[in-house]
């Protein structure tokens, strides 16, 4: 079989699309880097959904912490503690059987069982959490006197976040946001370990690294693929972020822009 016919059969694999039973021996490395990259879709799936959505929520997060009201702030400030507090590992786990009790009682929630939704949710709430408290710290960092010059042009409520709060918070939080983002398409490769299952053995890539390295006992190859993918992801993560930091930043001189800084979290 060549390459070119070993994309074609298993290029889409992981979303139901071409071949249906994986290779059983005399795996080439075509077979591996075609396989594995097909289970990045999954990841990518995963990690463009938390963050999208994680975004809106982080912002409402973000503001009720810095709220005077006593009930927005509370809650805010509990959510934020718990989910940056607890491993994201014991949170997938502790979802999934939460959504399994919810199943046994209620149907309904069978779908939320699954990788694609459940373990979702669960990255959903945790990117929240931590860019919530990015945001947050933005939000005290805001200069006194834009939040003045606001005051001064009779601007208040929702036109003066919407016109000098928010963006100045984007403006401050971006470069460390994007460090948020870096780590959390990496913990995306938890999934994999977590309770959720993978649906009809269509799995994320670290599914199939796992595959090869136990099928050719050598996890020396599948391993360093998988690493090499998201090593490409995190630069397409940096370049996207990096162009939406220069976008925030094109009202200011050149040498007054933050600049971008990869610091990955070694631990969480």
């Amino acid at each position: 079989m060549s390459c070119l016919q070993t994309i074609q059969d298993y290029g889409l694999r992981s979303i139901g699309i071409g071949e249906r039973l994986l290779p059983r021996s005399d795996f080439t490395l075509c077979e591996q880097v075609t396989l594995i990259g097909s289970g990045m879709i999954w990841n990518v799936y995963f990690g463009v959904v938390a963050l999208i959505s994680g975004f809106f929520l982080a912002t409402a997060l973000a503001v009720a912490k810095a709220s005077p009201r006593k009930g927005l702030r509370k809650p805010a400030e509990w959510f934020i503690f718990i989910f940056r507090g607890s491993p994201l590992f014991i949170q997938f786990f502790f979802g999934y059987f939460l959504f399994l009790s919810l199943k046994s009682q209620y149907p309904m929630f069978d779908a939320f069982t699954s990788a694609w939704l459940g373990a979702l949710i669960v990255l959903y709430l945790n990117t929240a959490a931590y860019s919530a408290e990015i945001f947050y710290g933005a939000l005290l960092s805001i200069p006194k006197g834009d939040t003045e010059a606001a005051d001064a042009y009779g601007m208040t409520g929702w036109p003066r976040f919407k016109r000098v709060i928010w963006p100045t918070m984007l403006r401050l939080a971006w470069p460390a946001y994007t460090n948020e983002a870096i780590f959390l398409f990496h913990a995306t490769a938890l999934v994999f370990f977590s309770g959720f299952p993978a649906w009809q053995q269509k799995g994320d890539a670290l599914y199939y690294a796992s595959y090869f390295a136990d099928k050719t006992f050598n996890p020396f190859v599948p391993y360093p693929i998988l690493a090499g993918y998201f090593i490409l992801l995190t630069l397409c993560v940096v370049g996207v972020f990096g162009a939406v930091n220069a976008r925030l930043n094109r009202h200011l001189p050149q040498e007054a822009r933050r600049k971008m800084r990869l610091r990955p979290n070694l631990i969480r």
